[in-house]
């Protein structure tokens, strides 16, 4: 049996995943949640000062034998630390060269631009006074919406340019008025298959998110207009041919009348992916998906018609509203809508993820409003410590 090593801040879905296509999985994570550790053969935490770094991940990994190594978020904005994981096993994934260009955001817009599709544009420093662009700064190591803030113009100087300096380790882009959403393909270096488009949940006070955020929430799998899902095809067929990318990855964007304003490239396996898998039925496998495309060879499978459940699939991760610590959250194993499961007893502050929930309705606002109703029960049960959820 393959032994293959997975190291991110929340490996629990791929890691789920693998072992459902018969790997032997060991993971190096940030949580070593109850869920993760019954799926894996072996699970090393890894954190500095309190959080997960991928340095201290690719260090935990050094002595780990294995025959492959598959990372998640958020090693794609650290090619030292994946050189360091692939220095033992074959590294099915992006490479650290790949990593260093198409997490590039000027890079990625520009060759985006050059191939003839619509672009937010990229700033590293600020606009002049007269421009009527609205703006984001954002860090280039981003990560779930963290660090993400509205730009603030500041007094005009000489020129009409603003005194202002955009911080460094930050960009601007253009801020995109429209629905956020994603879509994620297989890659083999030359081609991409789509394999799905979701909705982005963001900055959702349902979730424990501050409200008009820009922290990540969640994803709901819900059918897409032809147009939309035409044109962010292409877009995942230009990425892959302009920076060589492999294995499965995703895009984000924003629609906004009907086109996809690309804002950023995730050159790894994303946490919508596991809504395939489940609207699939099994039929599905995110991880072979991934390995096989590694490899060379992309699933000849229509993942858009493959065993999909009618309506909308949603998940959500629930952040805390407040310190809390939690029940006895065993019993949650048996309960296919919660996933992501810290252990009984632990203490989780206001703002860090709690759990992963789930939910399945006829269409994506009642997707999201069962959600919300989901996260509703299990504020209760967590911030009462009661042991089931309602």
């Amino acid at each position: 049996m393959t032994r293959v090593l997975i190291a991110g801040v929340s490996t629990r879905g791929f890691a789920e995943s693998a072992a459902r296509a018969g790997y032997d999985v060991v993971a190096v994570d940030g949580f070593g949640d109850l869920d993760l550790r019954a799926g894996a053969q072996t699970v090393v935490v890894a954190r500095q000062a309190g959080r997960f770094s991928a340095s201290a991940a690719a260090r935990a990994a050094r002595s780990i034998p294995r025959d492959a190594v598959c990372y998640v978020a958020s090693f794609e904005n650290h090619p030292r630390a994946v050189e360091a994981l692939a220095r033992r096993g074959t590294l099915w994934g992006n490479p650290p060269r790949v990593l260093a260009r198409v997490r590039d955001p000027l890079g990625v817009a520009q060759a985006l631009v050059a191939r003839g599709f619509a672009t937010p544009e990229v700033r590293l420093t600020p606009p002049g006074t007269t421009s009527r662009l609205a703006w984001l700064v954002k860090p280039h190591a981003s990560g779930g919406g963290s660090g993400i803030a509205p730009w603030e113009t500041g007094h005009g100087g000489r020129g009409g340019r603003t005194r202002a300096r955009v911080p460094g380790a930050r960009y601007l882009q253009q801020r995109i008025a429209g629905v956020p959403g994603s879509i994620v393909f297989a890659a083999d270096g030359r081609h991409a298959v789509p394999l799905g488009l979701s909705l982005l949940l963001v900055g959702e006070r349902a979730f424990g998110a501050e409200p008009g955020g820009f922290r990540y929430c969640g994803n709901i799998l819900a059918p897409a207009a032809p147009g939309l899902a035409a044109v962010a095809g292409r877009l995942a067929a230009a990425v892959t041919e302009e920076f060589g990318l492999v294995g499965v990855n995703g895009i984000d964007f924003i629609a906004a009348d009907g086109v996809p304003y690309p804002i950023e490239v995730n050159p790894r396996y994303t946490a919508s992916m596991e809504l395939l898998e489940r609207a699939s039925g099994g039929l599905i496998s995110i991880f072979d998906v991934h390995a096989r495309a590694c490899a060379g060879t992309l699933p000849a499978l229509d993942f858009a018609a493959a065993g999909r459940t009618a309506g909308a699939l949603g998940k959500a991760i629930l952040y805390a509203r407040r310190d809390v610590t939690l029940p006895d959250t065993r019993g949650w194993l048996e309960d296919g809508t919660v996933r992501d499961i810290p252990a009984p007893g632990q203490r989780i502050a206001r703002g860090r993820p709690i759990c992963t929930i789930f939910a399945h309705a006829a269409d994506a606002a009642r997707c999201r409003a069962a959600l919300a109703a989901r996260a509703r029960a299990l504020y209760r049960a967590v911030e009462e410590r009661r042991v089931k959820i309602a």
